[in-house]
């Protein structure tokens, strides 16, 4: 007797897999037929770029020969897998969507970092070219046809520009190796985590802690007393890339410090509290974030202008903290919601005050939230430049790194190389805050927290 589902369990099909695959082959179609169509529209090939013969086509038929070579490996994992699991039965179609799934996550995968293998190529080329277009190359046809940049050549000038004429003192030499010190300690523990099959204990927990407190001292000593007098050069910008650095660590750092601070207060106060007058300031604050920050630019400026901020830090980082407090608010205020009130209920029938609640209480149970409203907030505002070009171009040595790495691409010239290798440098701060909290990025922050 047969149930009326129309699906034969034998074979592996049912309706829903003829239907995935109907759409899968459609989107092919026409995927294939607008790519024929834009091919057709493009503009004449350029005497710069080498195109071999039938290229396209090759890249084509490699695809299809890595499908069809998916389809044979999961055959054969399938026959290999029932014989080692003594008769059962294993999935053919399973095993291949998902060889499939890889190819193409591979493929996605290559194709984001494609860009950044690119500019971190371009940093170590002293020829100032992006794509080492030159013709008459001799080498590899994938470096002919500029697939991939070409190894020859590279050296360490462009990042040699960046330092040249750089005065260290000796405490800042200090900070260095503190910094130095921080890192080393930290791939250490990586290692001991690896090694110990991802297990952590109380003592390693307390040295990485330690490791992060030297980098953030390390980086302070360092940083913190830079001065634009070290940076004297050769009267090039381009040796002005540590005070640019410098510059955009100030910013960012207390424009995510003082975000965090308006944002948790206002946050608990609209999810606590209730008084007259809060559902129409929320809405404001939805209100607000409709409008994009180019619209205030000219309030902005007059602002700063009649304040005597202009050219200043201050000014910058009051505007990027007032620009951040709307959508912070809201954060937190929905994190706030989501605490069990009777947390505080039981702080304040022990004494407490409101204050001294969402001090004791609230905050130490938002440390994931915290870490997310700094860092979003530090990295909008990393590189950014549309205010800071607005706020900040009077002065050189007050410039962020958005404004410095606009002075290597001028209307006439413009310094790939030196370009690139500040790019490169300018990112790894924010490679490592990501590494560095990724562990306050856990659920669970609320467990044990239950008053006995």
């Amino acid at each position: 007797m047969t149930s009326g589902s129309g699906t034969n369990s034998g074979s592996g099909f049912s309706w829903q897999s003829i239907v995935g695959w109907a759409l899968g082959a459609a989107l092919l179609v026409f995927t294939v037929i607008t790519v024929r169509d834009l091919a057709s529209r493009v503009l004449p090939r350029s005497f710069a770029v080498m195109y071999p013969e039938n290229g396209g086509r090759n890249v084509l038929l490699g695809l299809l020969g890595a499908v069809i070579l998916i389809f044979l490996t999961s055959y054969v994992g399938k026959l290999w897998g029932e014989r080692t699991r003594q008769g059962r039965k294993i999935s053919y179609w399973a095993i291949m969507s998902d060889q499939l799934t890889h190819l193409f996550f591979w493929i996605f995968i290559l194709v984001a970092l494609y860009p950044i293998i690119f500019v971190v190529s371009a940093s170590f080329d002293p020829r100032n070219t992006l794509t080492d277009a030159s013709l008459g190359d001799t080498g590899p046809l994938i470096v002919q046809a500029k697939v991939l940049p070409s190894l020859e050549g590279k050296d360490f000038s462009n990042y040699e520009a960046l330092f040249k004429g750089v005065v260290i003192a000796p405490w800042q030499i200090l900070g260095l190796v503190v910094f130095a010190l921080g890192i080393v300690g930290i791939a250490a523990l990586w290692f001991m985590v690896q090694s110990n099959a991802g297990k952590t204990n109380a003592s390693i927990n307390q040295n990485r802690t330690r490791a992060y407190w030297a980098i953030a001292i390390g980086l302070l000593v360092f940083f913190g007393t830079l001065g634009p007098a070290q940076f004297t050069g050769d009267g090039s910008l381009e040796a002005k890339f540590l005070l640019w650095l410098r510059n955009t660590f100030i910013i960012s750092t207390i424009t995510g410090v003082l975000t965090v601070m308006l944002t948790t207060t206002v946050g608990y106060a609209m999810a606590r509290l209730r008084f007259p007058g809060r559902f129409q300031v929320l809405l404001f604050f939805i209100f607000v974030q409709m409008f994009p920050v180019f619209l205030a630019a000219v309030a902005i400026y007059d602002l700063m202008y009649r304040l005597g901020l202009l050219g200043s830090f201050a000014g910058l980082i009051l505007a990027y903290s007032g620009g951040s407090i709307a959508y912070g608010t809201w954060i937190y205020k929905g994190y706030v919601e989501s605490l069990p009130p009777s947390l505080e209920e039981a702080a304040l029938v022990d004494g407490c005050t409101r204050w001294t609640a969402f001090t004791r209480v609230v905050l130490p149970l938002s440390g994931p939230m915290l870490v997310f409203i700094f860092l979003q907030q530090f990295i909008g505002t990393y590189a950014e430049f549309f205010l800071a070009n607005i706020l900040l171009a009077a002065g050189v040595d007050n410039w962020n790194i958005g404004l410095g790495l606009r002075s290597f691409a001028q209307q006439f010239t413009a310094e790939y190389g030196k370009f690139s290798a500040a790019a490169v440098l300018g990112a790894l701060p924010i490679v490592a805050l990501f590494y560095g909290f990724q562990q306050f990025f856990v659920s669970g922050s609320l467990s044990g927290g239950v008053k006995e």
